[in-house]
């Protein structure tokens, strides 16, 4: 699995003009089942992202991760993580799981974030979304699994 993991000071999703969800400070995290994952992929990735020490200590380093601050996530699912643009002028998706398998491993990934003891919102697999975000510092990092 990859994931697009985003330091934020708030976020939020709205499909068709509704907000779906939407996270205070914390982490907007875009995440994509490639294929080849399995519900294991989705639990370490979980893992390696409520530990992911990125928010800043007392010193003002990175040095807290999510569970230290009680900070929340909203997660949303984005297949275009998997572009392959090493061919041309338009990526290909061919390394995406199938969106069966897909949805099944985002909605796995969400389940063991939160068993992680993160709090979590999402956005709907597959909807055309409008995300909306302030990145905080900015802080972007790259996830794989």
């Amino acid at each position: 699995m990859k994931a697009l993991v985003q330091r934020v000071t708030e976020a939020r999703v709205e499909i068709d003009g509704a907000v779906a969800g939407r996270c205070g400070p914390g982490l907007l995290i875009l995440v994509c089942a490639m294929q080849g994952d399995a519900e294991t992929s989705a639990e370490q990735l979980a893992g390696r992202i409520a530990k992911l020490r990125i928010f800043r200590d007392d010193d003002g380093r990175m040095n807290r991760s999510l569970l230290d601050t009680g900070g929340g996530a909203l997660v949303v699912s984005q297949f275009t993580l998997a572009a392959d643009t090493s061919r041309g002028n338009r990526p290909g998706f061919s390394a995406a799981a199938s969106p069966d398998l897909g949805e099944h491993l985002y909605e796995h990934f969400v389940a063991a974030l939160r068993a992680e003891g993160v709090t979590v919102e999402t956005g709907r697999f597959g909807a055309d979304m409008a995300v909306h975000l302030v990145n905080d510092g900015p802080v972007t990092i790259p996830i794989e699994r």
